[in-house]
Parts: structure tokens; sequence; C-alpha cells
């Protein structure tokens, strides 16, 4: 979920066409594909952030991520071993695509602030 920026300006809404089969739920990190949106996932850097459900047009609202915005989740693994998570660390998303996990190799999850080394602990990032 979108929770700040740095430039005080609201993200135009686009709206994008769906991939069949798939559900949305707010706050989804979504990569293209084929030219639909569709869940992303892993080391994937997403390309929008789903803000709504799918309209009557068949249309997925969303804002295109930028460097400039931070977005708020939860962590879906805590840390393996004795390692910790810390401001700077990057991580991968998690397969529901609304979580990240506690994996750096290959994240572009960059942490920007954590409440907790848990599953669920609060978690900012940007991309």
């Amino acid at each position: 979920m979108l929770c700040r920026m740095a430039v005080g300006l609201t993200p135009p809404i686009v709206y994008m066409e769906p991939t069949e089969g798939e559900s949305y739920t707010v706050g989804e990190a979504l990569k293209v594909a084929s030219g639909k949106v569709t869940k992303a996932s892993g080391a994937v850097t997403p390309d929008y952030v789903c803000v709504g459900p799918v309209n009557t047009h068949g249309s997925v609202p969303c804002v295109e991520v930028q460097k400039y915005m931070e977005f708020e989740t939860t962590l879906a693994a805590a840390p393996a071993d004795s390692s910790t998570l810390v401001p700077g660390d990057k991580v991968t998303l998690h397969t529901d695509g609304l979580q990240v996990t506690a994996t750096k190799t290959g994240g572009t999850a960059e942490i920007t602030g954590i409440d907790g080394q848990t599953v669920g602990s609060r978690v900012t990032v940007k991309f």
C-alpha cells in the first residue's frame, strides 16, 4: 500500500488490462506481461500497484511505481538464523504480491523502515 511520496502530487491512476482468470487486491504489486498486468513476485521490480477492484469496463486501476514512492507492507517470513533485516537491505516480493520476504538475494524492494523481525512485522520499502 502506498504510504509516502517525496513529492506533493497525487499519482495518476491508469487503467490496465487484466490477465484473464486473475483477481486483484488493493496494494498488490503488478508487472506487465504481454500487455496485461499480472502479479509481481520474487526478484521482479513491479511496474504498477493495484489501487482498486476491476471496474465495470474490465480494467484494473493502478498507479505506476516511481522511485520517490514508499510502500507499507508486512514480512511474509522471518529472517533465517541470526540474521536481521535493516534499512538499506533489498528483499524479494512474496508470491502473493502483497508482502516481502526476508530473502536478500536478487531483492528489488529496498527496506526504508522496519518494525520487527517476525512474520507480519510492518515494513516500508521503495523500488
